[in-house]
């Protein structure tokens, strides 16, 4: 559906306008402009047959004035009778109903309006399926931990269990599973509510990026054999492999924000990597000045070309039905979005490019010229 609404939208300057930039030969301008030359050549003809044929003046008057009505009756409901039909699809819109769509079957200012309608329902649509998602996602994301968690503390209530260090361990795993998905809720609002402070500073790309990979690698442990209920993945099996060059290469940037990026990448590159598959994640020095340019490159399946407008979409799962691996559970379909947020905070670019095998992500960060403070 949203590849359908990109190609159906249209610049502001465009409407009206054929698109070689001339004016709609249909547009309602040239419609009323004909009209008044029609009732005019009308009345002209008229008092002229009058004139040759000697008929009284007031006849000639009453057919004209007939004429005239009979053809602005025409042209007016050629026109209010789709603003009658937008004006029913408006009022669905706004009870909730976001199924109905206005004919596009004008080539003038109408067929413009009813084309923005019709954009506009599908975003309406759109935003309201992704509502009724979040809802469905966030509550099955928290009944899963609630309830182990509950679990865990009711057997030690009634003395089933004992509150041992591993029976404490098991009611941290689902509190920390319940932290994740609350950091990705907080997430999610900054990114809803615009840009947040960015804190860049120059610092060393290999170190950092090696802390970044050394994380990833120790949380994945630390979940193993347990389900992911934030849609983080579990596996060991896919080896991390860090390419940085020159050795030496420094970056200006905000770390935690970079650290988001690239956490969030290699989630999702690992939970789509074939069994014993690898991730490569490349760093190399941009055109400008600190600036830096890294890629995230796994083995997977990778992304169909159609699809590719649409991986950094909010709630947006990709194409591939059943991830590879265990633990791969899909994830909530925020960690891509999330991503793209924070490299557009530095004015930056991220996007999917051509890869012989598997996913190939290219993030592009501004450095020192144009990334803000």
């Amino acid at each position: 559906m949203s590849g359908g609404r990109e190609a159906a939208r249209r610049s502001p300057g465009s409407l009206g306008e054929e698109p070689w930039g001339g004016v709609r030969p249909f547009s309602i301008k040239t419609k009323l402009g004909t009209l008044v030359v029609i009732s005019v050549l009308i009345t002209t003809g008229l008092s002229m047959i009058a004139v040759h044929t000697k008929t009284e003046l007031r006849f000639i008057t009453v057919f004209s004035m007939i004429a005239t009505l009979l053809i602005t009756q025409f042209v007016a409901h050629s026109l209010t009778a789709p603003l009658d039909e937008m004006n029913a699809v408006a009022r669905s819109i706004s009870r909730g109903d976001y199924t109905r769509r206005v004919r596009e079957n004008r080539r003038d200012e109408l067929g413009d309006l009813a084309e923005t309608i019709n954009v506009m329902a599908d975003e309406l649509e759109a935003q309201d399926h992704q509502r009724k998602e979040l809802v469905a996602n966030v509550s099955h994301e928290l009944r899963t931990p609630i309830a182990g968690l509950r679990a865990v503390l009711e057997n030690i209530v009634d003395g089933v269990t004992e509150a041992d260090p591993e029976t404490m361990r098991t009611a941290l795993k689902q509190t920390e599973r319940l932290g994740r998905l609350v950091e990705t809720l907080l997430d999610l609002s900054r990114l809803d509510n615009g840009v947040v402070p960015l804190k860049t500073r120059r610092f060393e790309v290999w170190p950092y990026l090696s802390g970044v990979l050394k994380e990833a690698n120790m949380v994945a442990s630390a979940r193993a054999g347990m389900a992911s209920g934030s849609g983080s993945h579990t596996r060991t099996d896919v080896h991390l492999h860090l390419d940085v060059s020159p050795p030496e290469l420094t970056a200006h940037a905000d770390p935690e924000r970079i650290h988001q990026v690239v956490a969030n990448l290699i989630d999702n590159a690992v939970k789509h990597s074939p069994p014993h598959g690898r991730v490569t994640v490349r760093a190399r020095r941009g055109a400008q000045p600190d600036s830096l340019e890294l890629e995230v490159l796994d083995e997977g399946p990778g992304i169909p070309r159609s699809e590719w407008h649409r991986v950094f979409e909010r709630f947006n799962r990709g194409a591939v039905n059943r991830p590879h691996g265990p633990g791969s559970d899909g994830g909530t379909g925020l960690g891509l979005a999330i991503a793209r947020w924070a490299v557009d905070l530095h004015g930056g670019r991220i996007g999917v490019a051509e890869s012989d095998r598997g996913c190939r992500i290219i993030v592009t960060l501004p450095g020192l010229t144009s990334a803000p403070s």
